[in-house]
């Protein structure tokens, strides 16, 4: 363990009685060992059904309403929805349902009312395959990319997130709580693709609603309201129940995580992968009540904890800080495992995803003989490859949040108009396309290496930057449309 995040545990353990060593117990280390078994002997049952590229990535398109909830319900949930909410509640308070709880609700509602029938309907496996439909093959070919390096960053997001975590509880390095975690997500993707994801993911999702669940009535019964309120008051520069708190930040954050996720790849798999579109809809329904109720949850769960005067440096999260401090042995045990769980659902999705553009987006582009020999093994090969990437990515990356805002940034103003548009779209319109996706992740990728320091322009940070992103996609998509349109005149 490094020196800063003992101080941050030992500074926590000192204020509340607790003794480090009695409380990472060995019992902890056990229950992490058999559930990464138990996911194991799940890819390894599964695996034996892999027949085709299609049994891989989509589950041979035979999944009900039930697992499609479950799936969407536990890739969604992961590391920002679970750490990073509950610090933005306990920081901010109840505005912090902007962040998450907002977007993830809206999105999945709008594929349930308006996306999923015109979806379905289209003939394709990935979203590149219906850009190219649209808009051609240099379109294709760009789309992917953008997928493929959205999905890498979604995943080392997550495996951030686990290094972090792990490190804390196993006292190891970041490096060797990031390599174990990583290693374990990689087995069971690699060995049983999509039908071990959604399998896992249903798991991990109930496990983490028992998780939070337990842990939000325990903090109910020992905090009052009184003592949330007052020490809501004596926050400095704090306004704990004022739901639109920081609003402009909250709603430009909001919206660029909702125009990103409906154009993510993950849903669009899902409703393909579905048994009818009546079970697709069903899904998406039920995982938009699931998420207003569990974010509300977490973020009742950050304010309960005001109270109970967690001053450390913050070098460690709220829920690491409370499983320390607070749960107790059997309630610390299940809050650890839900929350490995709730990080690993959402970068096995990630994984599994990217590898389903590389594969058929990228290397079965350039190499079209391979589309049926050994395209199972070639899907394996993607899905490591994938996740050596992300884990290399991890090696370097700090922020969770600022990490998905930069990524997202890349979909919402790179591919969300180019995206929505091709699925109303009758006819080719390929420059309207590419400028539109030209010139939307071109503004994106300039605002990512000016976030991470590799270049200095006066530009505005995320959130701020998506509106004027997303209008020059829009404009470069109009203009564009003239010009095709003029040419199909000619």
């Amino acid at each position: 363990m490094n020196n800063s995040g003992e101080q941050g545990i030992s500074g926590l353990l000192i204020e509340t009685g607790f003794c480090y060593k009695d409380t990472v117990t060995t019992e902890l280390f056990i229950c992490l060992l058999a559930y990464f078994v138990l996911l194991l002997l799940i890819s390894f049952f599964f695996s034996k059904r892999i027949k085709s590229l299609e049994d891989f990535f989509l589950a041979s398109r035979d999944l009900p309403a039930l697992l499609i909830f479950l799936t969407l319900a536990g890739s969604w949930l992961g590391a920002t929805s679970t750490l990073v909410s509950v610090d933005e509640a306990f920081d901010k308070g109840i505005s912090s349902f902007w962040v998450i709880g907002i977007p993830s609700i809206v999105t999945v509602l709008v594929f349930a009312l308006f996306l999923v029938r015109p979806i379905r309907r289209l003939p394709f496996v990935t979203l590149p395959d219906l850009m190219e439909m649209r808009y051609g093959r240099t379109v294709r070919h760009l789309a992917a990319v953008l997928i493929v390096w959205y999905m890498i960053l979604l995943a080392a997001s997550q495996m951030v997130a686990m290094g972090n975590f792990l490190k804390s509880f196993l006292g190891t390095s970041y490096f060797i709580a990031l390599l174990l975690g990583t290693a374990v997500v990689l087995c069971y993707s690699v060995f049983g693709g999509l039908f071990s994801v959604v399998i896992t993911d249903g798991f991990q999702f109930f496990l983490l609603v028992i998780g939070i669940l337990s842990l939000l009535f325990s903090l109910m019964g020992a905090s009052s309201w009184g003592d949330v309120s007052f020490a809501a008051q004596t926050a400095e520069g704090s306004d704990h129940f004022n739901f639109f708190l920081g609003f402009e930040r909250n709603i430009w954050i909001a919206l660029s995580f909702t125009l990103a996720w409906i154009i993510s790849p993950i849903v669009w798999q899902r409703i393909q992968a579905a048994r009818t579109e009546r079970d697709v809809r069903i899904g998406l329904v039920g995982a938009g009540g699931a998420f207003f109720v569990f974010f509300s949850c977490v973020v009742l769960i950050g304010i309960l904890s005001l109270p109970l005067s967690m001053t450390g440096d913050r070098t460690d999260t709220i829920l690491s800080m409370l499983i320390f401090s607070h749960a107790g042995h059997l309630l610390g045990g299940v809050l650890f495992l839900a929350i490995i769980a709730a990080i690993m659902s959402t970068m096995d999705t990630a994984i599994n995803t990217g590898a389903l553009s590389l594969t058929k987006d990228i290397y079965q582009q350039l190499i079209p003989s391979t589309r049926q020999k050994n395209a199972v093994f070639v899907s394996r090969g993607a899905t490591l490859a994938v996740g050596v990437l992300a884990f290399l990515i991890a090696t370097r990356l700090q922020s969770i949040l600022k990490t998905l805002g930069l990524a997202s940034e890349v979909m919402a103003e790179g591919m969300f108009v180019p995206g929505v548009a091709m699925i109303f779209l009758k006819k080719r319109y390929p420059m309207a396309g590419m400028l539109s996706l030209a010139l939307g992740s071109g503004y994106a990728l300039l605002g990512f290496l000016n976030g991470i320091g590799l270049v200095h322009l006066n530009w505005p940070e995320w959130p701020f930057s998506v509106p004027y992103g997303v209008t020059l996609s829009l404009m470069g998509f109009v203009i564009g449309f003239m010009i095709d349109r003029h040419k199909r005149k000619l």
